[in-house]
């Protein structure tokens, strides 16, 4: 029976990727130090052992990855205007706790970590869809974390032969994404809006676009990432492969709430990319990854996990 490591196994995405895991019969460890993952989302994780700790101390790391064969590493500081507002804490939780992370489990003789990465690392370059061969570009402090845990990842991967694989996510949404956060992702703050009659904020001009991909898509690519041959030390975008504005997916959500609404335009934030989506080529050959959960079956869900009693 495999034994897994989730760093930030308490936060949105993380938790998804644990109770799927406990579901298959695995045998799941969570570190979370619920900075920014919830307390309330271990109710879906019955039978993990769960540790409460930061990424950022290194013997609280060394103890989780003790005895684990996979380290799945969603633990970050995640927002963009938040790692403008605060570049050194961002720093420190994407860039020094992911050094530790690997340190750790190399020497803890881990067979493989998969590390999430971000979309954001590609910035605003003209070139669309995103493919894993462009000059990474990133224009936040948030980006730029994320993109030196990848150097490290393909560090540890050349110089100590530790298995490592790169996962670039493409504006995950899903249920357990909370709507009230200062930082919260675009869609549950669009959602939580809509629902109260209130009118939706974009950061725009409404025509930027974004590559929306369920959470069920990325748990899908995390799982098929520690078991497939052949990924090691490579990169992928995870993603649907589809380009939707802000103003389509106000569209939708109107339709999927059976509500009218007129959005607020405000100026662009700093740092934010205008369009993204992805090329998933690489991730379909190497890893058989394919998004089973469209963008409105995923808000569908997501509408109904908010809704729910």
């Amino acid at each position: 029976m495999a034994r897994f490591l989730i760093t930030g196994g308490a936060g949105f995405i993380g938790s998804h990727v644990a109770s799927t895991l406990l579901q298959t019969g695995a045998q799941v460890r969570v570190l979370d130090n619920f900075a920014t993952g919830l307390r309330e989302n271990l109710r879906f994780l019955s039978g993990a052992e769960v540790l409460e700790g930061d990424v950022r101390s290194y013997h609280i790391v060394r103890e989780a990855v003790d005895g684990v064969d996979f380290v799945i590493h969603q633990a970050a500081l995640p927002s963009v205007p938040r790692s403008v507002r605060d570049p050194i804490t961002s720093n420190d939780v994407n860039v020094v706790g992911t050094l530790n992370v690997l340190d750790a489990a190399r020497d803890a003789r881990v067979s493989r970590l998969v590390f999430a990465s971000s979309s954001s690392v590609y910035g605003d370059t003209p070139t669309l869809p995103k493919h894993e061969k462009m000059t990474p570009n990133p224009m936040s402090p948030y980006a730029v974390s994320k993109l030196a845990g990848e150097h490290y990842c393909r560090s540890f991967c050349h110089l100590y032969r530790f298995e490592t694989v790169i996962l670039r996510y493409f504006n995950v949404f899903g249920p357990r994404q909370n709507p009230r956060s200062e930082y919260a992702a675009v869609i549950p703050k669009f959602i939580e809006a809509i629902r109260k009659d209130q009118a939706p904020v974009i950061f725009g001009d409404g025509m930027q676009t974004r590559d929306f991909t369920y959470v069920e898509n990325i748990v899908q690519a995390n799982l098929l990432a520690c078991e497939r041959d052949g990924v090691v030390g490579r990169t992928m975008n995870i993603a649907t492969g589809t380009q939707v504005s802000l103003l389509e997916l106000v569209a939708v959500l109107e339709r999927v709430l059976g509500r009218q609404t007129q959005p607020e335009l405000r100026p662009a934030r700093p740092g934010d990319v205008v369009h993204s989506y992805a090329a998933i080529d690489k991730g379909r050959e190497l890893l058989g990854y394919e998004p089973t959960v469209s963008l409105e079956e995923g808000l569908r869900r997501t509408v109904a996990a908010l809704t729910a009693p």
